[in-house]
């Protein structure tokens, strides 16, 4: 129903984890390489358990490829940097969330190449540096879901 973008993601247990989240949620997973990991490491594997067989997991050369693959889809970028609250779009089937590597997010000129309205943030503490990648992942994307009244879930 939704896809998930991670550019560059670096650590595994994140990625992990967020195939845990597709696998339950009906999410597409896209990683944009580089990755920091190889997709057979030990902690991914033991972070995504036995749920990698029930998430659709792509892996693309580069952001463009990824875009054409998902048929240029309406692309949200998450970002400590954004403005709009993660609550505030009405989101569709097909939706893109892109989240940047763990440790320095999105570069500029992709953030840039969102809309301003489609940067979203997702509100914190007051002096709160970031989420966990795999956390604002599963925000986003329960969030979206809600939105669409859980379709497919029992």
């Amino acid at each position: 129903m939704f896809n998930i973008i991670l550019y560059e993601p670096e650590i595994p247990p994140n990625t992990g984890n967020i195939i845990r989240l597709c696998a339950n949620t009906g999410t597409s997973l896209h990683l944009v390489e580089p990755l920091g990991f190889e997709l057979d490491e030990p902690r991914l594997k033991r972070a995504g358990l036995d749920y990698r067989e029930f998430a659709d997991v792509c892996t693309h050369a580069n952001l463009d490829d990824c875009m054409v693959a998902l048929s240029q889809p309406r692309v949200f970028a998450i970002s400590t940097r954004g403005r709009t609250s993660h609550t505030s779009p009405v989101y569709m089937a097909g939706d893109a969330f892109l989240f940047g590597p763990e440790t320095r997010g999105l570069p500029k000129a992709i953030l840039e190449s969102v809309p301003e309205e489609r940067r979203l943030r997702i509100p914190m503490q007051a002096n709160s540096r970031s989420l966990n990648l795999s956390n604002a992942a599963a925000i986003l994307v329960y969030e979206a879901w809600r939105q669409n009244e859980f379709r497919g879930a029992v």
